[in-house]
């Protein structure tokens, strides 16, 4: 029998219609991951294995959700009333692990939309370090470098600030049961505010309001860019079951929030990383304090480590701009030249934008493995820490934070510094 059950809440939904999980040793079942804020699933028994859970109505700023819900028990419509050809279609996936928790990854999904799952794997790609690591070099590398170093200290303070939050308001994940997670790597991180939507919203926005005035484009391509890209992450973390609603309209407003504080600040913090004499002492100094303070707010998760891989990337970033500009090199076109346009896209141009990016990242992959073999055995010999076991060796701060700061403090100044200084000797520049 199907009926309409009334939530007086916001909820956290996988809006991947009928994500299904199969827990070992029981029957495959189908549900929509629920999670309402603010209450234990044991007060919504509709919602346990058992039940398939369908959105059929958009939640935004509402406090109030419908949602179709019909009891497969009750009616004895299980799978196995299905036609064979209905089990056949559905895709079966496995949530990508960290190697660093003890999360169980061993939970089966299967999905009917390989689209949808596509699409929101992307969105949530577009706040990992395998998207930042494409992204901010591309920028640097092969479209304007002033425009990349202000996006990365955006994206360092929004980041930083987002992920102190969370371990300030200790807010769990949603839970599971009922939630679905198509996802389990950062699951060990708290939930308030959602990073990824804080990103995803920085980013592109910072990016409309640095670029426009300075690169000839349309307004409108620009807006309707930040639209989708911040829509895309936002609806993501939902969809893989990481988030509420309220989770990432909290992320979405605190970026812009933070947006309103340092956009007006950037040109003067970009300039003093520059010019300033000690401004590289200075920039080390902060954020390597600003890391241990955040390793200081809460027990072990992957949220510090990657907080101290941010503020070590940006502080790379820092230094390397210093040196660029003392020794004159990767200079920005002069004020006269403004607003620059994009160059006509030939063969040539493709191509040597494209090996630029593949040079330039091989480098940057290859000098992370160098420092994280280099720095976690020494940061483990110095403070008489057993290695034998990297995994728990890396769960402590006297270990992840120099390995995390150190490495990609390096990657950041290879992004800067030492890869254009190639491709200046290559010939690529």
């Amino acid at each position: 029998m199907e009926r309409f059950v009334f939530i007086p809440g916001i909820c956290s939904l996988n809006w991947s219609i009928r994500e299904q999980v199969r827990p070992p040793g029981k029957q495959e079942l189908d549900a929509c991951a629920l999670n309402m804020l603010h209450q234990e699933p044991s007060h919504c028994p509709e919602f346990w294995p058992g039940s398939t859970v369908g959105l059929w109505t958009p939640i935004g700023f509402s406090v109030l959700g419908w949602l179709r819900a019909e009891d497969e028990a009750g009616e004895g419509r299980g799978h196995q009333a299905q036609a064979p050809g209905v089990v056949a279609e559905r895709w079966r996936r496995r949530p990508r692990r960290n190697s660093l928790t003890e999360e169980d990854g061993s939970q089966e999904f299967t999905t009917r939309s390989r689209f949808l799952y596509y699409l929101f794997s992307l969105g949530t790609e577009l706040g990992n370090e395998l998207f930042y690591i494409l992204f901010f070099p591309f920028c640097i590398w092969n479209l304007d470098a002033w425009l990349g170093r202000r996006l990365i200290i955006i994206w360092v303070w929004v980041m930083y600030v987002g992920q102190c939050t969370k371990d300030v308001i200790r807010w769990p994940r949603p839970a599971s049961p009922p939630v679905v997670k198509l996802e389990v790597f950062y699951n060990s991180e708290y939930s308030m505010p959602s990073t990824h939507a804080m990103s995803g919203t920085a980013i592109p926005l910072a990016l409309l309001l640095l670029s426009y005035g300075r690169w000839q484009y349309p307004l409108m391509f620009g807006l309707i860019l930040a639209f989708c890209w911040c829509s895309l992450v936002c609806c993501s973390r939902i969809y893989m079951g990481m988030h509420s609603i309220l989770d990432v309209i909290a992320g979405f407003l605190y970026a812009i929030l933070i947006l309103v504080v340092f956009h007006p600040v950037v040109d003067q913090i970009d300039n003093f990383n520059l010019t300033y004499k000690y401004a590289p002492l200075i920039i080390i100094s902060l954020h390597l304090a600003l890391g241990i303070f955040s390793f200081t707010l809460d027990t072990w998760s992957t949220s510090r480590g990657d907080t101290a891989q941010i503020l070590g990337c940006g502080a790379g970033v820092a230094c390397g701009s210093h040196v660029n500009y003392m020794m004159g090199l990767q200079l920005d076109p002069p004020p006269e030249t403004l607003p620059l346009s994009l160059s006509s896209l030939t063969v040539t141009v493709f191509g040597k934008a494209i090996l630029r990016l593949l040079i330039g990242v091989i480098v940057l992959l290859l000098t992370k493995v160098a420092m994280k073999k280099a720095t976690i055995p020494l940061a483990c010999k110095i403070f008489c820490i057993p290695h034998d076991d990297v995994r728990k060796a890396r769960q402590r701060m006297e270990v992840e934070l120099p390995y995390r700061y150190i490495t990609y403090g390096m990657v950041g100044f290879s992004l800067m510094f030492i890869v254009p200084c190639l491709f200046h000797f290559i010939g690529l520049s």
